[in-house]
């Protein structure tokens, strides 16, 4: 029976980011030691003393530098003697112009972490795959309900037939289907020489606070807490965006707690899980941000937006999987927003 107790070593990559310090932080709360690898010794210092504030010394918390994920056995040494992965390292920004910027950092960087643990992982009983809901949905044309038996099929499409001209959320989104699909696949050709399952927890849209190193202010936020920084702080979403820009979102903090669920649930082996707290357009988060007082920004107050807006989603999830085998109580908008709104306040921003 695979359920990985509380007393275990957990292998976090790309453990300095949004999701994944959140989730180091959540293990290292529950009583797992966690070794945690990142790209560069600064990166390292940061999560050292983030955690040794906390009382989460070198005992519990190993920080080793791993400075390319793509390197052939980059993670050959790490995987040793843990007795779970949680794989989120994987690049989620927009600015970069060819689509295999993103593909093959995806691809290649889980494709290496099952490589190192088939040959060296021998203590490995699940992995732990940060997926995406890019991997799920096809931007629908049409009001759409998607579930973990759909795949992504229309941004891969789009890279195919424009390469370099395809959109850049196409690219990103090809990058992560190819990723989950390379994993399971993999698992499936040398099911009968691993002692390990897996699982991919499919996010959509990751908001809430932020715990990661900053620097540069909200420029220097991860991608989608950005975007909810410039459409709720700064200066809205156009009107045209707040009419027809649907999406879901999930706090990260859920997020966080569906990755240590999946080590500690038994149904969860073999399943890919949509972790979403529900739809959203942009003017809903405007809304609910000027129902909080005192306004924590005070310096900056909450878009306008288009008030009274007719709320249409076209993006849904079917959560019903989720529902059975975790059962979070997702954080409501209200709280995500307050929450972040005082963290951003706690920067000085």
């Amino acid at each position: 029976m695979t359920i990985i107790p509380a007393s275990t070593k957990i292998l976090v990559t790309g453990a300095n980011g949004y999701i994944a310090i959140w989730l180091v932080r959540l293990l290292l709360e529950q009583g797992y030691s966690v070794r945690g690898t990142v790209r560069s010794a600064n990166k390292a210092k940061y999560l050292v003393e983030y955690f040794g504030s906390r009382g989460f010394g070198p005992d519990k918390l190993d920080v080793v530098v791993v400075d390319d994920i793509t390197r052939e056995g980059a993670f050959d040494e790490v995987v040793k003697d843990v007795d779970a992965i949680e794989h989120t390292a994987s690049p989620f920004t927009t600015d970069i112009d060819d689509p295999q910027g993103y593909i093959e950092p995806a691809v290649q960087g889980t494709l290496g972490i099952l490589k190192s643990t088939l040959k060296y992982g021998t203590n490995v009983k699940r992995i732990v795959i940060t997926g995406s809901c890019a991997a799920v949905m096809s931007p629908p044309s049409k009001p759409t309900v998607f579930s973990e038996k759909d795949w992504n099929t229309a941004s891969l499409e789009d890279v195919e037939k424009n390469g370099r001209n395809a959109l850049t959320m196409s690219k990103y989104r090809t990058s992560k289907t190819l990723a989950e699909k390379a994993a399971w696949g993999f698992h499936e050709k040398h099911r009968t020489e691993v002692q390990w399952d897996l699982v991919v927890i499919n996010p959509p849209f990751v908001f809430g606070p932020a715990i990661q190193d900053i620097t540069g202010g909200p420029a220097g936020l991860n991608t989608s807490l950005k975007s909810w920084y410039d459409a709720v702080v700064a200066d809205g979403p156009k009107s045209q965006e707040l009419s027809y820009t649907s999406n879901a979102w999930v706090d990260v903090r859920d997020a966080a707690l569906a990755h240590v669920l999946a080590l500690q649930k038994e149904a969860a082996g073999g399943e890919r899980i949509v972790v979403s707290a529900g739809s959203f357009v942009w003017q809903e988060w405007l809304d609910v941000a000027k129902t909080i007082q005192p306004y924590p920004l005070p310096n900056h107050p909450p878009a306008k937006g288009v008030p009274g807006l007719e709320k249409s989603y076209s993006i849904q999830y079917n959560t019903a999987k989720e529902k059975r085998i975790f059962g979070i109580k997702f954080k409501t908008m209200e709280e995500t927003t307050r929450d972040t709104l005082e963290n951003f306040a706690e920067r000085g921003w």
